[in-house]
């Protein structure tokens, strides 16, 4: 077993017999410097290949915000934060993601009934896997890191629009050219909103591999990176809603909420994707990241539970988490229109974003592409969602 499997176990052992936590969340109270995390992918994926963004919180101090509770900010919470209502009924958000997650439907059947939401199951229709080429089987091979991104991304999409249903899709491997596949299949099977939380270093051809995100009518968010200030790719194509994060806490001004820029956010200029036609700053010749934020830091992070060679209950953070919030956020505001671009939406529609104002991830010589300010930023793009109008 693992050193990080250990320590996470370990963590988890405090957290046993916990229950629902149904109202708004405490504010957060702990000194930064005793979190820690674990990334649940390689920190550096090979080229042409992509890590998840998901992060896993290690310290003993992940607990509970409130008494016999599952750490983390939960489906409530985040309704609240973002102030969303109910819709979706019937709309598919597609997950994609490598290798398989074997305990995928039976751990988020747990999550599901600990927050009272609805069932969604193979049998009643609401969930469905298949591998990249939209089959059953043979599926992908178990992957304990990836199985954490996929518990992580049913669980965002269940807590956001409880009334949608979930399409998995597993890539065999991490390539881009699987995980792209895994996209197309994703759309072709009827998704109206498909979150990737994965990413890799840029690189000259990239391009070319854009036709795998490239779906009119459909939305498709990507996790802008969990690195701080750089670009990653598929975050960096034009065709894609790039995510960025936040650090998210109870409390602060009529909204209930605070939020600043989360200092791990991947962000900045493109090296080789042209700007789209709705993005306006001038500080980047080409495509700025991001388009738009939710909660990242783990410091603040959500619930999630996995059982996959892990113990159950885990704290998470990462821009995987921000992507599909941003997903479900889509699918509450109903089907994209046929032929549209979801990614512009949100920049005719800023009244119905908060603005995040503070914050750094990076140093860029107080430019905007790594520090947050009034109006568009890289790390947290226009802002974080203020109900569905902007989507």
């Amino acid at each position: 077993m693992t050193k990080k499997v250990l320590t996470i176990l370990a963590v988890v052992a405090l957290w046993a017999g916990v229950s629902a936590l149904s109202g708004p969340a405490q504010a957060q109270t702990q000194n930064p410097s005793t979190i820690t995390t674990a990334r649940s992918c390689a920190e550096t994926p090979a080229p042409g290949f992509a890590a998840c963004k998901a992060l896993v919180r290690t310290d003993a101090g992940a607990r509970s915000f409130a008494p016999a509770a599952p750490a983390g900010l939960s489906p409530a919470n985040l309704k609240s934060a973002y102030k969303l209502g109910a819709g979706g009924a019937g709309l598919t958000v597609a997950i994609v993601d490598a290798q398989d997650d074997p305990k995928a439907e039976s751990d988020l059947a747990v999550y599901r009934s600990t927050f009272g939401l609805p069932a969604c199951t193979t049998a009643n229709g609401c969930f469905k896997k298949v591998n990249q080429n939209g089959a059953a089987s043979p599926l992908p091979a178990g992957n304990t890191g990836w199985a954490e991104e996929i518990s992580l991304d049913l669980d965002m999409v269940s807590a956001i629009c409880p009334s949608c249903h979930i399409l998995l899709v597993e890539a065999t491997t991490a390539s881009i050219n699987n995980l792209g596949t895994a996209v197309n299949t994703a759309v072709r099977l009827g998704a109206v909103a498909v979150s990737n939380s994965y990413g890799g270093a840029e690189f000259s051809t990239e391009t070319s591999a854009d036709s795998f995100y490239n779906h009119p009518g459909v939305a498709i968010t990507v996790s802008s990176g969990d690195s701080g200030f750089g670009v990653e790719y598929p975050a960096a194509s034009r065709f894609v809603t790039a995510v960025g994060g936040t650090h998210l806490t109870a409390g602060g001004g009529t909204r209930g909420w605070t939020e600043t820029a989360w200092s791990g956010a991947g962000s900045g200029c493109s090296r080789f994707e042209a700007k789209p036609t709705w993005q306006h700053d001038t500080g980047c010749a080409r495509r700025t990241v991001a388009d738009v934020s939710a909660v990242a830091d783990p410091a603040t992070g959500v619930a999630v539970y996995d059982t996959y060679n892990v113990g159950g209950w885990l704290v998470f953070g990462g821009t995987s988490v921000a992507a599909p919030v941003i997903a479900g956020v889509y699918a509450l505001a109903g089907r994209p229109a046929a032929g549209s671009n979801p990614a512009s939406l949100a920049y005719s529609h800023t009244g119905s974003l908060f603005d995040v104002t503070s914050g750094s991830n990076g140093s860029c010589g107080g430019s905007y592409l790594c520090t947050a300010k009034a109006g568009y930023d890289g790390p947290t793009g226009l802002g974080t969602p203020n109900g569905t109008g902007a989507f």
